[in-house]
């Protein structure tokens, strides 16, 4: 028999395109939040249809897989409060209200589909909980399967933000179909154009609000980049919660992402195989953004959507 849960606790499910995270914190009053769980769960919910407007039937399968094991770690850890949002593939797929209600049939857990700003906003609360910004201007960078937030913000102010469905699933879809070699030099610059077309409200912003301090990139991208630095795939417990990443280090890995095929990609020490083709299309955008908008400084923060709604339960 369990001993009775003498504090309230929290279970925080963030069901993004690629990965889904369950975070599971007990409130205890005067204290920071103490952590009981962070996991996390490669669903690509996006493969084989996001660019259809659908979720395929074997990803489909996966995330109701994944939260009926993410109920189980819940019983468990005997949660009082369970928040589970849903991002870019269950917000623009037609069949994204029927995954929402199978979910609830399943376990219970009701599923909240997010609006991008919204997501935006909650990215920008979880990166200030790992990034001192100060009251320099930052520009903060989302990089998720369906979709990229974009928001410029300081320690204490947003100034802008926005949500693109331009993630990388997608970008993988458009622009490199056949990841099992290196990425052609006319699909890099037919990425790089598409994005100064798309990224025209942010580069306005960036006039409007510039000059910014530097970039600093949430979510599994600039994890990846953070391990690769390293050398070793961090467990999510292990990453601190700011990894400064230098630009030249970024320089290079980009250059090897650009040169090298899948199964080079792959045996890179610190490469997530999951990530290992995305991350090419992802890590041109972070490009195009630190060229762009003349960004010297890069520092990935762990924290992000499910952080930010915590400290939005919290407060």
């Amino acid at each position: 028999m369990h001993a009775p849960v003498l504090h309230r606790r929290l279970a925080l499910i963030d069901m993004g395109t690629n990965t889904f995270h369950l975070l599971i914190v007990e409130d205890r009053p005067g204290q920071p939040p103490h952590e009981l769980l962070r996991t996390k769960v490669g669903v690509r919910l996006g493969e084989g249809g996001i660019s259809e407007g659908k979720i395929a039937p074997v990803p489909y399968a996966r995330a109701l897989q994944t939260l009926r094991g993410f109920k189980e770690e819940i019983e468990l850890h005997q949660v009082t409060e369970v928040r589970a949002t849903a991002t870019s593939a269950m917000r623009v797929s037609r069949n994204g209200p029927d995954l929402v209600r199978d979910i609830l049939a399943e376990t219970g857990i009701q599923v909240e589909v997010i609006a991008g700003e919204r997501e935006a906003e909650l990215i920008a609360k979880g990166i200030r909980q790992a990034v001192p910004l100060g009251p320099e201007r930052h520009l903060l960078m989302d990089i998720g399967g369906g979709s990229i937030e974009f928001i410029i913000a300081n320690a204490d102010t947003i100034f802008w933000k926005h949500s693109f469905e331009i993630g990388a699933q997608r970008l993988l879809d458009k622009f490199f179909p056949d990841p099992a070699g290196a990425l052609p030099k006319d699909a890099l610059e037919a990425e790089l154009e598409f994005l100064a077309a798309a990224l025209a409200p942010l580069t306005a912003a960036v006039a409007e609000f510039g000059p910014l301090a530097g970039l600093v990139g949430s979510s599994g991208s600039f994890d990846t980049i953070g391990d690769l630095s390293v050398g070793r795939i961090r467990r999510e417990a292990d990453l601190p919660s700011a990894t400064p990443i230098a630009l030249e280090d970024f320089r290079l890995y980009f250059a090897q992402l650009l040169s090298l095929n899948h199964d080079e990609r792959v045996a890179l020490p610190g490469m997530f195989p999951m990530r290992a083709d995305m991350l090419v299309v992802a890590s041109v955008v972070i490009y195009f953004v630190l060229k762009t908008y003349n960004l010297t400084q890069i520092t990935a923060s762990a924290f992000a959507l499910k952080e930010g709604l915590l400290a939005e339960l919290l407060s």
